[in-house]
């Protein structure tokens, strides 16, 4: 696999010594293989981007003050396992292994994952399986209303676009066709929304922690991700509109991106006057909103939060973006825009150079299933409920010491470790075949190594059996001698 862009980006050795944080082991042995381990780590979780410079042998043994021969050692172990890549002349720079060649990254975040792993990183759910295929069987009947023509539609077919309009009148925001933009997922919403209107440069406003997808399309836009913290109100994370307001102030970013609704990872649901103040910031300032509701339709237990257009349902700044991966299925590649109708026409204008349309047999089912959605949501609330109550008992008598939320909705538990320890549990969670979404993959510049996100998403059997092999992982790292598995990462 081809390096995107290879040495385009570069790091520093003093900047790669705060993102490798507190790596060497305790005895200090095993030196190379721990910088190893570490290094991976960052490339497989999405830290270190792909195609970046790493620093030479020499600069890097500087900064870590350790011996050029290690670095070496690690710098050659990763050329092996394919997660470097060098040329003479040109430098070393982080990939991903091919399918070909070194070891297969299984991990949520990999071009490359898969495999035989249990998944506790991924915040998803399977198929409600009896409405699916309902959906699916009347979709291939509704199918000869469409072949007829090309099937390219840049803005979506009318059937689904009527759908999604019908469900945001529904909610309370009347909405007509033209003011909806069908894409391909949510993640395809936030890269054409990114495409239009921030550069290369350009500040983006985030919640920190936030989204991590959303991180990465800012970042590869060449955007600058600006987090503004969310503050602790009570047991719960809570927007601070002053400090919203300041920082779009002094920051001018191009957009603001927010998730108020049971906001991944917290589960934190924005209160109706905070709603109220960030729309009315948007439109004094003229700083563009963009609201990700992929989560709004999964309540479990407090009432569905009202929508943030319902404050301004015609403005061109106010973007909402939803999706039906979190209610419905993943394997369900649509999503769509909800904006006025100029910039839904701005929007659709950006396709040609990204794709041509979305899957119509996926819009047809897709537009089957929102006139069901609330009977899917009632018999999804039920097992989420109790889903989420086995794993927070089943952490209590496992990790006591780890204090996990109790979100109002959603699909995870955001958990304080108690030390900062995410990284180094997720490569041990790893070695025990479980997939883990470290902390710092939620944040800006190696944020939250206390905590991890836990999603209560899986059947129960296989959420048993994860969280002991989980368990295995951390008695491993508390097997090791008083405070070594706290001082081997730091906060970066």
């Amino acid at each position: 696999m081809d390096p995107v862009d290879p040495g385009t980006r570069r790091i520093g050795g003093a900047s790669f010594a705060r993102l490798l944080g507190r790596w060497r082991p305790d005895d200090q042995r095993g030196l190379a293989s721990a910088l190893t381990e570490r290094v991976r780590l960052l490339v497989l979780d999405g830290r270190l981007p792909l195609g970046t410079r790493v620093p030479a042998e020499r600069e890097l043994a500087g900064a870590l003050d350790v011996s050029r021969t290690t670095v070496a050692a690690a710098y050659e172990a990763l050329r092996a396992d394919g997660f470097l890549e060098s040329r003479r002349g040109s430098g070393s720079w982080t990939r991903v292994p091919g399918p070909t060649g070194g070891a297969t990254p299984e991990t949520p975040f990999s071009p490359l994952a898969g495999g035989g792993l249990t998944d506790l990183a991924h915040a998803a759910l399977p198929a409600p399986t009896d409405a699916i295929r309902r959906a699916a069987a009347s979709a291939v009947t509704e199918l000869d209303g469409q072949i007829g023509g090309h099937g390219y539609t840049l803005a979506g077919i009318p059937v689904m676009r009527d759908a999604v309009a019908r469900r945001f009148t529904e909610r309370g925001v009347p909405t007509t066709p033209d003011q909806i933009l069908v894409t391909s997922g949510a993640q395809h919403a936030i890269a054409l929304v990114l495409t239009l209107l921030a550069g290369p440069g350009d500040r983006v406003l985030v919640e920190h922690p936030t989204y991590p997808n959303a991180l990465d399309a800012i970042r590869g836009r060449g955007a600058r991700p600006v987090p503004v913290p969310l503050a602790p109100e009570g047991r719960e994370p809570a927007w601070d509109l002053d400090l919203l307001t300041a920082t779009v102030r002094d920051t001018r970013p191009a957009l603001c991106y927010l998730v108020p609704d049971f906001h991944n990872p917290t589960g934190a649901v924005m209160p109706p006057e905070v709603r109220a103040g960030v729309v009315a910031l948007a439109r004094r300032t003229r700083t563009p909103l963009v609201v990700d509701e992929t989560l709004t339709e999964l309540p479990l237990d407090v009432p569905a939060p009202e929508p943030v257009a319902r404050h301004a349902p015609d403005s061109a700044l106010l973007i909402t973006i939803g999706s039906a991966s979190k209610v419905f299925w993943g394997g369900l590649r649509i999503g769509w825009i909800r904006t006025s109708a100029s910039l839904v026409r701005r929007l659709a204008a950006l396709r040609p150079s990204i794709d041509l349309g979305g899957a119509v047999l996926d819009q047809l089912v897709t537009a089957r299933l929102l006139g069901e959605v609330e009977a899917v949501v009632a018999e999804r609330q039920e097992s989420l409920r109790a889903a989420r109550a086995d794993l927070r008992r089943r952490l209590a008598e496992a990790f006591p010491q780890w204090r996990p939320n109790d979100p109002a909705g959603g699909l995870s538990l955001w958990v304080d470790l108690g030390e900062p320890v995410s990284s180094l549990l997720t490569g041990a969670a790893r070695r025990h075949d479980v997939l883990l979404a470290a902390g710092p993959r939620f944040g800006v510049d190696g944020a939250f190594e206390r905590y991890v996100r836990l999603p209560y998403t899986l059947r129960p059997e296989r959420a048993a059996a994860a969280l002991e092999r989980l368990t295995a992982a951390w008695q491993g790292l508390r097997h090791q001698p008083d405070g070594a598995a706290a001082d081997q990462i730091a906060v970066a």
